[in-house]
């Protein structure tokens, strides 16, 4: 219950938390492309983020997202696709998006040690609320993860059940809440707090949504808008060795199919080395993507019409997943905010006055 009196008071909170953090471009911070009204996942049509926020006492800094393609009501499966940049980390119901190229369900995302947890709480989820009572014959959810045992007491495995549940049950189209939210609350990008982020491009009549969950990097790497940030600012860094995760989750309405998204999903692994990744050894970087503009046939028998772009036509999609990955984590960047945790740990949020100061003595800045 305390865990669930938590997630409540985060949502009375969140509009007004959402009204009061600057994202990236408030700083002045310099993107190419444009977005879409929200800059974030939710401007596809029909998609939804719910997220359940756990923050408890000394130790408890972790939660759960999920993302809905086609939101609560709609069960239909989309094609998807997914990729793996470097693979020390965790993507269940992979090998069947390989098979198939079908996601039916939610995305999750959430901690390590909590994956099992998530993932049978969205099949008891589907079997309650999702589909009806007794529908459920097959299900292989899909919940990936990042590390957040710095901030958290990983070990004492605080995401339950009813947190999924409630995630789940309060997904909804709209602003999304980055930063230390759901499952990036307890999540280190370049050893500043990360965490969630999210930004979008439109790309001729097709919109582009990214969500990303950034918990990986060094603080010497970190580049934003080209400028080297991370060795301006020196200060809190916590890690000799790369440890940490990204996850990146693409939404599209352009028709595509699982081949085709397969190669939208190889594409966030330019966003992260235009900010400075080099995918290390213990980083777990799986992206995803999926598009809502098809029915995808599933019953036997019923053959059903699929529409796909040409090949020449995907360079702007492309563009626009590299465009809003980059976004996506330095608006987690932005959103983050200094957390103290799990055995005493601290971990800086990023200044937004010297960030500014780096943009400007690098010629980068964008005066608003």
């Amino acid at each position: 219950m305390t865990g669930l009196r938590t997630f409540l008071l985060a949502a009375i909170c969140l509009v007004a938390t959402l009204a009061a953090k600057p994202r990236a471009r408030d700083l002045g911070v310099p993107f190419d492309g444009a977005p879409g009204p929200l800059n974030a996942i939710t401007d596809v049509a029909g998609v939804e983020v719910g997220q359940t926020t756990l923050i408890e006492g000394t130790d408890v800094r972790t939660g759960v997202t999920v993302i809905l393609p086609r939101g609560k009501a709609n069960h239909i499966p989309v094609f998807a696709g997914w990729s793996s940049l470097n693979g020390n980390g965790e993507m269940t119901g992979a090998a069947w998006l390989d098979e198939a190229g079908i996601l039916d369900g939610p995305v999750a995302l959430t901690n390590t040690h909590s994956v099992g947890t998530v993932r049978d709480a969205i099949i008891q989820w589907q079997m309650r609320r999702g589909r009806g009572a007794g529908e459920v014959w097959w299900s292989l959810p899909v919940v990936a993860e990042t590390w957040d045992g710095w901030l958290n007491d990983i070990n004492g495995f605080h995401v339950k059940p009813g947190h999924v549940f409630a995630a789940l049950d309060s997904a909804a189209g709209g602003p999304v809440a980055e930063g230390g939210t759901g499952g990036g609350t307890g999540m280190i990008c370049h050893e500043f707090k990360g965490g969630s982020g999210t930004a979008s491009r439109i790309a001729g009549k097709y919109t582009v949504g990214v969500l990303v969950q950034a918990n990986y990097g060094l603080r010497d790497q970190l580049r934003i808008a080209g400028a080297p940030v991370g060795r301006e600012i020196p200060e809190g860094a916590i890690r000799r060795r790369e440890t940490g995760s990204i996850i990146v989750v693409i939404a599209t309405d352009a028709p595509l199919v699982p081949h085709q998204l397969e190669r939208l999903a190889r594409r966030p692994a330019l966003a992260l080395g235009r900010m400075g990744s080099i995918s290390g050894d213990g980083s777990g970087d799986l992206f995803l993507a999926f598009s809502t503009a098809n029915t995808v046939p599933v019953k036997r028998g019923e053959p059903g019409s699929v529409q796909m772009l040409a090949t020449d036509d995907l360079d702007p999609l492309f563009a626009a997943v590299v465009q809003a990955t980059e976004e996506a984590i330095v608006n987690a960047l932005v959103a983050g905010e200094t957390m103290t945790g799990h055995d005493g740990h601290t971990v800086l949020g990023l200044p937004h006055d010297r960030l500014r100061e780096v943009l400007k003595k690098y010629g980068r800045l964008v005066e608003n």
